[in-house]
């Protein structure tokens, strides 16, 4: 575009063009928001015989199409669904299956224990020992068995020594009996 000539004929016609793309776009959204028809770039886009390219590279116009889809439309009642309606039934229902989880896992769990406490009192077993209790033992017992394992050692040279003074006295008699003999 040069200042003595102005814009071209291509620049004329393609500034034309965008106009009559974005005319149809407008008709199109207000004809689909009238008729109740659910408001989508997709949908816009087929309706007005344009790209949805077209749409996405003009901001104006996609902001135009989301809050189209956001607003009723005016053929709506008031017992028809939007957009809106529809994400909040969804949010709830969502929050209400994960509310409805929880409450299931934990009945589960205290069936799991009620079975546990049935079993052990219909075998006679009697209720089950506490997860403290059974570590005490533990320790008590693993305490038992170092003392058990010290008393052995002790008992082990005690044996050894033992041994050890009977060979001493075996050989001083062998000796005493090869010299008597």
């Amino acid at each position: 575009m040069t200042p003595e000539t102005g814009p071209s004929p291509l620049t004329i016609a393609r500034r034309l063009d965008v106009n009559a793309r974005r005319a149809r776009v407008a008709q199109a959204l207000e004809a689909m928001r009238k008729e109740g028809i659910e408001i989508t770039i997709s949908s816009v886009a087929t309706r007005a015989r344009v790209h949805r390219s077209f749409i996405h590279r003009h901001l104006d116009l996609r902001a135009d199409v989301y809050a189209a889809a956001d607003q009723p439309s005016v053929a709506a009642t008031a017992t028809a669904t939007t957009r809106q309606s529809l994400e909040a039934d969804n949010l709830n229902l969502r929050s209400t299956v994960r509310r409805q989880t929880q409450h299931i896992a934990d009945l589960e769990a205290r069936f799991s224990e009620l079975l546990g406490e049935q079993a052990y009192s219909r075998t006679g077993l009697g209720a089950p020992r506490n997860h403290a209790a059974l570590e005490e033992q533990n320790h008590t017992l693993q305490n038992e068995i170092q003392e058990l394992q010290a008393k052995l050692q002790d008992q082990e040279e005690e044996l050894g020594a033992a041994r050890e003074a009977n060979r001493q006295l075996i050989g001083q008699l062998n000796k005493t009996a090869a010299r008597d003999g």
